[in-house]
């Protein structure tokens, strides 16, 4: 897995991971130059073939740089119909952490995260889900499970499977 470590003035760094889950080839090098101008340095993916979808690449991609530029990587990669991907960033003492998925089904989903990536959400928007729960807009599972990005976790777990020759994460302690 590579790692690309950026600093702003002024901001507190964070630390996160682009997970490419699937890509056709011909965009490989273009997600490496858009990542490149968010992340300000060279930006070199191992590209492994991604089983679920035969055809595409999957990368990872570790980066310490300012709080916020997941956001900043979601946006330049959010355009690219035919790609899906995660981004996490962890949270720090000013800044809540979050996590980004996109396929092309779907779109996007983001979520704030807590320390140990819990999905937190913010009391506007389940007050708003709980309005529309009460219209009859919306039952509260699916009110619940839209807050929680369930139809995202459910389209990209196929590819979060390590395929054969694609980097494996080990947790070393579990809480």
């Amino acid at each position: 897995m590579n790692t690309v470590n950026t600093v702003r003035s002024g901001t507190p760094l964070t630390r996160g991971v682009l997970f490419v889950h699937s890509s056709p080839s011909a965009l490989c090098a273009h997600i490496e130059w858009a990542a490149a101008g968010v992340l300000g340095g060279k930006v070199d993916l191992a590209w492994t073939p991604q089983p679920a979808e035969p055809g595409t690449y999957r990368a990872e991609l570790s980066w310490q740089a300012a709080a916020g530029t997941a956001a900043s990587l979601a946006s330049v990669l959010r355009g690219w119909d035919l790609l899906r991907f995660e981004i996490t960033e962890e949270p720090t003492a000013t800044s809540e952490g979050a996590r980004y998925s996109f396929t092309p089904r779907l779109g996007i989903f983001h979520a704030m995260t807590g320390l140990h990536g819990d999905v937190l959400i913010p009391e506007d928007r389940i007050k708003a889900f709980r309005v529309k729960a009460a219209q009859g807009d919306i039952s509260m599972d699916e009110a619940l499970d839209g807050l929680l990005g369930v139809k995202w976790d459910a389209e990209l777990e196929p590819f979060r499977q390590a395929g054969e020759g694609a980097p494996v994460r080990w947790l070393h302690q579990v809480i």
